[in-house]
């Protein structure tokens, strides 16, 4: 094997060209799946990081046969994983491994989502990492954290948002619901995405002394709780737990939709006093109720929310979608209209504001959103979606593996050759999601 070591990135890069990203210079190599690590490290990638996607060659990550509806690539992985480069090695394999570990040489984070003590397992637990690559901001995602009676359980979103209480405050009273988007997942991603850049800025502070912390830890339990702080704040102190209101809040009130005369639905809502007065004067024209000493707080409207519902539905199915939120913004009234994924795919703020790019795949270009940040004079580079493997070779050269290295360990297995986003099922592997 060749002895050509690569040289170790640096974590202070210079920024003379911002259009490079912020994070421009930063090598992540991720051993993910499914959602959460892969959301974290598709951030850093969109601010000007490197991100090397290490996958099992039998497969990959299982997030890639969830569906084909991509032009025959699964949604959730097009969603998570563009502008990475794939590397195909077999970690149950020694030189699979040492592999691995030649590009960690150049890395500056690396980002898991394995099951509890899969890293261990590996070899790749923060204590192995800091021994042997001590330059290496280590970043681990798992289900509930160590040291819990829940530790060593499998860890998915739902499974997650429903031991957190997230489900029961969602939908209707005795009609729980997990909320659609899978919220666990992808804020732990960006907890864990935040935490990785705040540690490299302490680096950047101190010259990149890579002295300091160098590794951390995200549970998706731990980020499912502290979602749920304001019920748990009211809770704590009430002894009550808040009926979920399906469209509406437990907080403040009016706060909710309501049908309109064309079959749309427009969602209507008020924060403070002021607002109210505003609604019930201007809007529904009901000055006996603004004046009503029982709505006068907050407090108050949402104890009596039946009864203001009961005044503000009727009013709402004898105008238009356009007439109700027409007459609620001259009014200073919060509202907007109850849209579907479709609607959105088409919505005209997305399209005024440019907000759709076109990507590469492996099954051909198709349309992803940008991500929400938006930089003076820097636009996310909006990456390829990788094939499984597509990268390894190019990875491995620059690791120091000549030809006939990469040759010998893709004859043995330890190096899986470049395909196709159509690879067969990975084997089982339990991870968080």
């Amino acid at each position: 094997m060749s002895s050509t070591e690569p040289q170790r990135n640096s974590v202070t890069p210079t920024m003379s060209d911002p259009t490079a990203g912020p994070l421009a210079g930063i090598t992540v190599v991720a051993l993910e799946q499914a959602v959460s690590a892969p959301m974290c490290t598709r951030t850093l990638a969109d601010f000007g990081a490197r991100v090397i996607k290490i996958e099992n060659p039998r497969g990959g990550d299982f997030a890639r046969h969830y569906d084909d509806v991509v032009n025959g690539l699964a949604a959730h992985f097009v969603w998570v994983n563009r502008g990475k480069e794939s590397v195909a090695l077999d970690l149950k394999d020694p030189d699979g491994i040492s592999a691995l570990h030649r590009i960690l040489a150049s890395a500056d984070v690396f980002v898991s989502n394995l099951a509890p003590g899969a890293t261990a397992a590996l070899g790749l637990a923060p204590d192995d990492l800091a021994a042997r690559h001590p330059h290496v901001i280590v970043m681990e995602i798992d289900g509930y954290g160590p040291g819990g009676p829940l530790s060593h359980k499998r860890a998915y979103d739902l499974l997650i948002q429903a031991e957190a209480g997230v489900c029961a405050v969602t939908g209707f009273p005795d009609s729980p619901a997990k909320p659609g988007p899978p919220i666990a997942d992808v804020c732990s991603g960006l907890y864990a995405a935040l935490t990785i850049v705040a540690m490299i800025c302490g680096r950047r502070g101190s010259g990149g002394d890579a002295q300091g912390p160098r590794s951390a830890t995200v549970s998706l339990f731990d980020t499912a709780a502290e979602l749920m702080g304001y019920a748990l704040t009211y809770t704590r102190h009430t002894g009550v737990d808040q009926q979920p209101l399906g469209m509406s809040s437990p907080a403040v009130a009016p706060y909710g939709a309501y049908p309109t005369a064309d079959g749309r639905t427009v969602v209507l809502g008020t924060t403070n006093d002021r607002e109210w007065q505003r609604l019930a004067r201007d809007i529904l024209e009901r000055p006996d109720l603004a004046a009503d000493p029982r709505y006068a707080t907050n407090a108050g409207r949402v104890r009596h929310r039946t009864e203001l519902d009961a005044a503000i539905a009727p009013w709402c199915a004898r105008h238009d979608l356009a007439t109700v939120q027409a007459r609620a913004d001259a009014a200073g009234i919060g509202n907007s209209r109850y849209n579907t994924p479709g609607d959105m795919v088409a919505h005209p703020h997305l399209a005024a504001r440019d907000r759709w790019r076109r990507i590469d795949t492996p099954a051909g270009e198709v349309t992803a959103l940008l991500p929400p940040p938006v930089i003076a004079g820097y636009e996310a580079p909006m990456g390829a979606i990788p094939g499984l493997g597509q990268h390894t070779e190019t990875v491995l050269a620059a690791a120091g593996f000549d030809s006939d290295d990469i040759a010998r360990l893709r004859g043995r297995g330890a190096v899986g050759p470049v395909t196709d986003a159509k690879s067969p099922p990975p084997l089982p592997i339990r991870t968080t999601s």
